[in-house]
């Protein structure tokens, strides 16, 4: 028994003699710096690369219609007589996110070209596109695509449309998906 007691005697002094040094060990916090990136990208453009040009023609005596296919191709219907020089159809350069598709929507009412000096106008409606117009009907392969476009051109007489230039404006916008 004496040797308990000698036992509980050195365990006592050494928890008195070590009070508030035994203690486990805490690490000091340990922090670090995350980053974060983001990029905003646009999804996808669109713009004109060439103009639509129904070229030069001569109205006749009664007017008529001149066709342009997005192909670019022309017919004329009446008695529109199609002069020399170049005409072709619209095209766009639409970029984006590879694969993506797309939707064509092209002018749904009549578009008006107007004399440079006069105010005569003529029509221009009928507009037809390749890839078509519709719901997803484009898909950038590789994250571009090319529309064409084409309409037709609405022509009176000479005195209704005189000899000179004839301008406008038109929208085509294309939905992504």
């Amino acid at each position: 028994m004496t040797r308990l007691i000698k036992i509980l005697f050195i365990l006592t002094g050494l928890v008195l003699v070590n009070h508030g040094e035994l203690s486990a060990q805490t690490s000091n916090p340990v922090s670090a710096t995350g980053h974060i990136f983001a990029e905003i990208i646009p999804i996808f453009t669109a713009s004109e690369k060439s103009q639509l040009n129904f070229g030069r023609f001569s109205p006749g005596y009664q007017g008529g219609e001149i066709i342009l296919s997005p192909e670019s191709t022309v017919s004329v219907l009446g008695s529109v007589y199609e002069g020399t020089g170049s005409h072709n159809a619209a095209s766009f350069s639409v970029t984006g996110d590879a694969d993506a598709t797309f939707s064509i929507t092209l002018p749904s009412a009549p578009v008006v070209l107007t004399h440079s000096s006069e105010a005569k106008t003529m029509l221009v409606d009928d507009w037809v596109s390749i890839p078509s117009r519709g719901i997803g009907s484009g898909v950038l392969q590789n994250g571009f695509q090319t529309v064409y476009v084409g309409a037709t051109l609405k022509v009176g007489t000479l005195y209704d449309n005189p000899v000179g230039i004839y301008t406008g404006s038109y929208t085509i916008t294309f939905d992504f998906y």
